[in-house]
Formats: structure tokens, sequence, C-alpha cells
């Protein structure tokens, strides 16, 4: 299958992202889907899943897959205490956002991220609380890349109108 890779959005976020969020993730998905966009994601429970379930063209990028060394190199640069991570395991999760944000091989990066965090942070300035979608956050805004945080008030609305598409026809049920 021929996927157009510069129509690629992250769509991620926290496992306890609420339940009707995930739902909305899910239907943001599926308009997407209609539009040609690509979704990139990680596999993790919680917003991962719920934007993988709408979704009919999609990238999902595994801690267990093959990740590029410059990945790790990209990685490490935007994580705030990369040394201290306990395990190979961990940093290959961290690693794997680099390719939900740049594409599998870092050269594509995505037009936008959606996603929910518990503190709603749109900005490198991430903490605790943002967990490893922060990383992905962070790579996002080194390269410039719009964040829409579902958890801040209108970003549902910023995304139909930075897609213009297929999207409105579900905004009904958003």
């Amino acid at each position: 299958m021929n996927i157009r890779q510069d129509y690629a959005y992250a769509g991620i976020g926290s496992r306890k992202t609420p339940q009707n969020i995930l739902y909305q993730m899910t239907e943001i998905a599926k308009g997407l889907s209609e539009c040609s966009w690509i979704l990139r994601s990680g596999g993790a429970d919680g917003a991962d899943k719920a934007f993988e379930a709408g979704a009919t063209k999609k990238d999902i990028f595994l801690p267990t897959g093959d990740i590029p060394d410059l990945a790790f190199e990209i990685a490490e640069l935007y994580h705030p205490c990369w040394n201290e991570l306990r395990s190979e395991f961990v940093k290959r999760l961290h690693a794997r956002n680099t390719q939900q944000i740049l594409g599998a091989t870092l050269d594509i990066p995505a037009k936008f991220v959606v996603c929910w965090t518990p503190c709603g942070t749109e900005t490198a300035h991430t903490t605790k609380e943002t967990g490893g979608t922060g990383q992905a956050i962070r790579i996002a805004n080194a390269y410039r890349i719009p964040v829409f945080n579902l958890a801040n008030e209108g970003r549902l609305e910023q995304v139909k109108e930075f897609c213009d598409c297929a999207l409105m026809q579900y905004s009904d049920y958003l």
C-alpha cells in the first residue's frame, strides 16, 4: 500500500485519558482517515488505542520494533533526564516517540499532534504529570509542529480548522 507520509499526524496521549476524550479521539481519527490523513501512534492503552480504533490508515510504532540509532540520539537530546532512565526498554519507549513525530526514517515530520495529558501542556515545558507523552510534545515543539492538547478548551475546534476536511462530518459526535 502506498501511504503518503506527508499527510501524517501523531495521535497520542495518556493511558489515563478520560472516557469522553477517548471517544473524541476515535472520532477524530475516523474523520482524518476520511481525508487521507495517516495516524502515527504508539500502541499504548488509552489515547493511542482510541486513535487506532478510528484510523484506517496508520503507522504504529512499538518499542519492540525497528528503531534507528538516530531516534535514540534525538530522544536523548530532548529527554530531561535520559541518563537516569532505568532500562533499555524505557529508552526504546522514548525513542519510538521520536518516530511518532518524525516518521519511521525520521525525515518526514508529522503535520500536527493531537493528544491529551492531565496537565494540558502543549509546549516543551512538561512535568512528570505529562508522562511519556511529554517526550513527543518536546520533540514536536523543537520541530515547530503544532500540538493540540484536548485537555484545553477549544482545541477540538482548532484541529477541525487546521485540517479543514471531512472531520466536519463527525462534528455532531465530537
